[in-house]
């Protein structure tokens, strides 16, 4: 019998860590001279006050969902994927080079494309420690954390000799055709008469991102596939005894999570920048991991997750502009809520489920 319901395991416990790190986050703002009420409003404003701070909210949303889904894909397979970041790279890499090679007529035709490269990169650069797990007992941890730097050297050694534009100053490749230009919010919304932000970065790829989470869920819950990779994260032992190879769940759970992340890239990649940048991924390998974790690693509290990174992301920002509040500081609050719903997740847990257990026993009585 669980010790408390499973509402309150999937909404109470992230609220009240969400709340702690919010109110701590208050108190840092309060000691450095400026009004909490002010800086809440403030992000408030930025991140969903406008049609251009909408969609930029959406767009770092985007950018974490696909990242939160990998991590939790191999979470559930209970292999703790720290390489996100560098298969956001990988991916990235894949993309640029789909959305070069030729001069696409429509982005109709370029995005499925794109997508496959940038999958194919992702899961080939997370094939690699996947294999050494499974093979040779290398720690997934420490082989993915390792690879981040690797993938960080190999793509930037790749654009900065062959892709990076002759006697441009800038380490970036050329940029692409107007034909792999995908559909932002606000040439997506016109023809429904809903005026959006033309600067805003959204595009389509938070359709896509909500499809690969809608995908997600069909996986791990309804096929047998998902049946095996949850099994095997279960235990280990078990799936072994009901003829489950764990050298296979392994590599796919790990392929399938690089997968995800290197399909970021058609967001930041062929959707923001429309061309490789270095350190394209500004970290959302590692959010991802807070994503997964606060959104217990299933599908809808990802996106609310993810959703609420877009928000600190963006509202961070207009704080940072109107308020003149230091940008690390920012870093901090981002730090405490990822430290208060991941790391301190027992702190709330603990209390809560002892005051299920005495409501319980005072129901029973």
């Amino acid at each position: 019998m669980q010790a408390m319901p499973k509402w309150a395991d999937a909404v109470l416990i992230p609220l009240i860590s969400i709340l702690l790190a919010f109110f701590f986050s208050g108190l840092m703002i309060w000691a450095i001279g400026k009004d909490p009420v002010v800086a809440i409003q403030t992000m408030i404003q930025g991140a969903f006050g406008s049609t251009n701070g909408i969609g930029y909210t959406l767009y770092y949303t985007t950018n974490f969902i696909f990242t939160g889904l990998a991590i939790a894909v191999a979470y559930h397979a209970r292999l703790f994927n720290i390489g996100g970041e560098g298969q956001v790279m990988l991916g990235g890499l894949g993309v640029a080079l789909v959305c070069l090679a030729i001069d696409w007529p429509h982005w109709a035709l370029a995005l499925p494309a794109a997508m496959i490269g940038g999958a194919v990169f992702g899961a080939a650069w997370a094939f690699i420690p996947a294999y050494l797990q499974a093979k040779r007992g290398s720690h997934i941890v420490i082989t993915t954390m390792m690879f981040n730097f690797i993938a960080s050297a190999f793509v930037g050694y790749i654009l900065l000799n062959y892709l990076k534009v002759p006697g441009s100053m800038s380490t970036e490749s050329a940029g692409f055709s107007a034909g792999a230009h995908l559909p932002t919010f606000h040439e997506m919304l016109a023809p429904f008469g809903i005026n959006f932000s033309k600067n805003a970065p959204a595009n389509i790829s938070f359709l896509i991102a909500l499809l690969a989470a809608f995908g997600f869920w069909v996986l791990i819950w309804k096929t047998r596939l998902g049946y095996e990779i949850r099994s095997f994260g279960a235990s280990e032992t078990a799936a072994k005894y009901a003829g489950i190879n764990p050298v296979r769940i392994t590599i796919i759970a790990m392929m399938i999570s690089g997968a995800l992340c290197g399909l970021m890239a058609i967001n930041n990649v062929m959707g923001e920048a429309e061309r490789l940048i270095d350190n394209a991924p500004e970290g959302a390998g590692f959010i991802g991991i807070a994503v997964a974790l606060m959104g217990r690693n299933h599908p809808i509290g990802i996106v609310l997750a993810a959703l609420l990174f877009g928000f600190l992301y963006q509202g961070g920002a207009e704080l940072t502009f109107w308020e003149a509040i230091p940008r690390e500081l920012i870093v901090v609050i981002q730090g405490l809520v990822i430290m208060f719903t991941g790391a301190l997740d027992n702190m709330v847990r603990a209390p809560l489920e002892k005051l299920f257990l005495a409501l319980r026993k005072t129901k029973e009585a």
